[in-house]
């Protein structure tokens, strides 16, 4: 039977990594996938990993319709054997729910990447969507890593290096950015502690915490 699956986990884990995976093995088998994917580090209509990997994807757009764009593509002669649906989080629920849609009505797999909760460890409306909807929620197992080696659960925004609260929800960086507008994955309790590696840096370096030398 065909699935909705959701595979979700903190920025850094791997997501996009597993989607372009599973796109390699089911094209090497003569299948054909149609990739959707919203606001990608490598610019417009990409799905890309931090490992240098990067393919074409559909590009979507505010208040687009993906079942209708799917049965227009196969009503055309197009072909779809399966869905690939990367930084999902960004979808609106109406969206989440036309691709479960595209699994119960024209019997394609989808399979949906993303991160669950934002900056401010808040849901984002299209991941709580997919937790309600989905087959199958799969959390990566590949675990990225807080600053003090500990496993990561929470995403945090910085400017700066500084870990920041507010702001919109959606604001696209990359992890580990120092300048400007960056992401960085934390522990709960440096998340909540708002304590970022530039931060902690910055706190070691300080000549209130350095030892006094005896010379």
């Amino acid at each position: 039977m065909p699935e909705l699956v959701f595979f979700s986990g903190t920025m850094d884990c791997g997501k996009s990594t597993l989607a372009l995976q599973i796109e390699h093995n089911r094209s090497a088998r003569g299948l054909a996938g149609m990739i959707f994917t919203r606001d990608d580090r490598a610019g417009e209509g990409k799905l890309s990993s931090r490992l240098g990997l990067v393919t074409d994807a559909v590009e979507v757009e505010d208040g687009q319709d993906l079942y209708a764009y799917l049965v227009d593509h196969l009503s055309q002669g197009g072909r779809a054997d399966y869905v690939i649906a990367d930084e999902a989080q960004f979808l609106v629920p109406e969206q989440i729910d036309q691709l479960a849609s595209v699994v119960d009505d024209l019997g394609l797999d989808v399979y949906a990447f993303g991160i669950t909760t934002d900056f401010r460890s808040n849901l984002f409306p299209g991941s709580q969507r997919l937790v309600e909807l989905a087959d199958r929620v799969e959390v990566l197992q590949v675990e990225a890593l807080c600053w003090c080696g500990a496993r990561a659960t929470h995403n945090a925004r910085t400017i700066g290096g500084e870990m920041v609260v507010e702001g919109a929800q959606v604001v696209v960086g990359d992890v580990n950015q120092s300048e400007a507008i960056g992401y960085e994955v934390l522990c709960r309790r440096h998340h909540r502690r708002r304590m970022t590696s530039a931060t902690t840096r910055a706190a070691a370096l300080s000549p209130d915490v350095l030892p006094v030398s005896s010379s």
